[in-house]
């Protein structure tokens, strides 16, 4: 069994490809179609697939009221039509009359990525899947962690769960610690996927066959 978990990056994406759960490549590239390829069982990537025409997405609702300490690392998701605007003033105004609010800058930084993200899985026959790091580090711990990604506790504790599930990961030059986790943790997510395992939130998915997994 062959799976991918993806995660962007400085300059595009990385991806960590497990075969039979253990890390068989590392790869960083400037598009998708670098990063994912040959036979996949499944593929996971951290970025929102699948938008509403209005409302807000349960999908990411439910994520952070099961991550606590560490729902900020879930951004809101406005309506399709917000991402269509041509710049952030724009675009906040427009959610807020869709939505009654607005959004942060943070999730609309998302906008290359996320529109990159959700073009790749209409065009390129992959069973790809939106996944969430923190989920996955969540199912591994069993519990949400305290400690923040960008710290060093953060990362190591991230690291040796990881290596609980069999994953361990190589340093790559020019690819941060914290981006090369959520890669991994993606593409454990990616693994359960692939074998029936997975928690979907919401489950049954919502409109447009929005769910997160983990």
């Amino acid at each position: 069994m062959r799976v991918t978990g993806v995660d962007a990056c400085r300059g595009g994406w990385v991806a960590v490809s497990l075969t039979d759960g253990a890390v068989s490549e590392v790869r960083t590239g400037a598009s998708l179609e670098l990063v994912i390829s040959g036979r996949l069982d499944a593929a996971g990537i951290d970025m929102p697939l699948g938008l509403l025409d209005s409302g807000w997405r349960e999908a990411d609702l439910q994520a952070r009221r099961q991550l606590g300490p560490r729902r900020s690392s879930v951004f809101a998701i406005p309506p399709r039509a917000v991402w269509m605007q041509d710049d952030y003033a724009a675009a906040n105004r427009l959610c807020r009359e869709l939505t009654g609010k607005g959004f942060s800058v943070q999730a609309w930084n998302l906008r290359p990525k996320l529109l990159e993200a959700n073009e790749f899985r209409a065009a390129s026959g992959y069973r790809l899947f939106e996944v969430h790091p923190e989920l996955a580090f969540a199912a591994l711990a069993g519990g949400p962690l305290a400690d923040s990604k960008h710290t060093p506790r953060g990362r190591e504790r991230r690291r040796e769960l990881l290596a609980s599930a069999g994953i361990a990961l190589p340093s790559v030059a020019g690819v941060p610690l914290a981006d090369l986790l959520d890669a991994a943790a993606a593409a454990w997510s990616a693994q359960r996927i692939a074998t029936g395992q997975a928690v979907t939130i919401p489950d049954p998915p919502g409109s447009d066959g929005i769910a997160i997994r983990y």
